[in-house]
């Protein structure tokens, strides 16, 4: 890998040179701008504005332009010659454990790679002091015209350098969050963690770049002449209000089907299962009603059942009647027996209207 700055470590009276290395590239796909009716190329050309002729690369040099719009001319000779320490070094001030690094402060990322063969020893020095402190570096340099902040720690067996923003350039979060007062519920909390459960964790050498993807094909269907436009599917944005609950539900369900993973869901999806569950129940209860109704043998049976009880007590009323017009005497005499008799002819008359029904 091709070096962007030569340097060396100082770490307290030790020097180690070193060559700075990018760690990261990109492998986005970049574009060139046309003229959309011909499909020429538009270019850039760098013009100056006093003389309005085209500029060669070689005659550009920097400035700093002052409020009044006048600019003020910079070489790099004048920025060699500035005191500071860091112009050519990486130099460390201080070990802290990494956690106290807000990752807020991340930014591009190198490799220190060892430039020659004495620098070896006191590289390896360092990476292994860093190991087993299991602390990190924290040191300023000097990059492209500018001193930054940089954090040294171990990636397998090499020295990497992380650029930190200064403290000051991480604007505080003020105005960001919401609002409004918002209540989050313990069974909301229960399925977002159920849901985080089913996620997992993932192999980041795995993650790929769909997108990107999704380019290099339209780029080679286009240049085929085989690229057949579709509309996209765009999900509206905004101003839908949702089921928190139940989005959380379909999402754990979701993740679990994309893992091929089966059962219960969580207590808490549980629990929500087990009322969505009541409603069959009471559709059965319901759907009994009509099996009732519709039992017309059954009716018809009880119905008939209830009108010869009720001629029985007719005829043994009439009954009772007849026997207290011939026996005036005895029914006066003993009202306890004539009310036994009743009650004997009674139970003797209710078996009668069977008899006379089959007759």
């Amino acid at each position: 890998m091709r070096s962007i700055w030569n340097g060396a470590i100082s770490f307290g009276l030790v020097s180690i040179p070193i060559k700075l290395v990018n760690a990261t590239e990109s492998h986005s796909i970049s574009f060139r701008q046309i003229h959309v009716s011909d499909g020429g190329r538009v270019r850039y050309r760098k013009v100056c504005e006093l003389d309005g002729e085209e500029v060669p690369s070689a005659e550009i040099g920097k400035g700093y332009e002052e409020a009044d719009g006048s600019i003020v001319p910079i070489t790099d000779e004048d920025l060699a010659q500035l005191p500071l320490a860091t112009a050519k070094t990486i130099e460390i001030m201080s070990f802290v454990p990494a956690e106290e690094i807000d990752p807020l402060q991340m930014d591009a990322a190198y490799y220190l790679a060892a430039n020659g063969a004495t620098a070896a020893k006191p590289y390896t020095l360092l990476r292994e002091a860093l190991k087993r402190s299991r602390k990190v570096a924290i040191a300023k340099y000097a990059l492209r015209g500018r001193e930054r902040l940089g954090m040294l720690r171990v990636v397998d067996d090499v020295i990497a350098m992380h650029g930190l923003l200064w403290p000051d350039e991480i604007r505080a979060p003020e105005g960001v969050a919401p609002e409004a007062d918002v209540t989050v519920r313990d069974a909301e909390l229960d399925l977002a963690d159920a849901l985080m459960a089913t996620l997992g964790e993932v192999e980041m050498a795995s993650l790929h770049d769909d997108y990107r993807e999704a380019v290099e094909a339209l780029i080679v269907a286009k240049s085929g002449g085989a690229f057949e436009p579709t509309e996209a599917m765009v999900e509206p944005a905004g101003g839908q209000v949702i089921d928190l609950m139940a989005a959380l539900e379909k999402s754990v369900r979701a993740a679990k089907a994309s893992r091929g993973e089966a059962g219960a869901v969580g207590d808490a999806e549980a629990g929500a299962e087990a009322e969505a569950e009541v409603t069959p129940i009471r559709r059965k209860a319901g759907a009994g009603v009509p099996k009732a109704v519709g039992g017309k043998k059954s009716t018809a049976a009880s119905a008939k059942k209830t009108a010869a009880s009720a001629a029985t007590k007719k005829k043994t009323t009439a009954t009772g009647k007849s026997a207290a017009g011939k026996s005036t005497s005895a029914a006066k005499s003993t009202a306890k027996t004539a009310a036994a008799k009743k009650t004997g002819a009674g139970a003797k008359k209710a078996a009668t209207p069977r008899k006379r029904t089959s007759a």
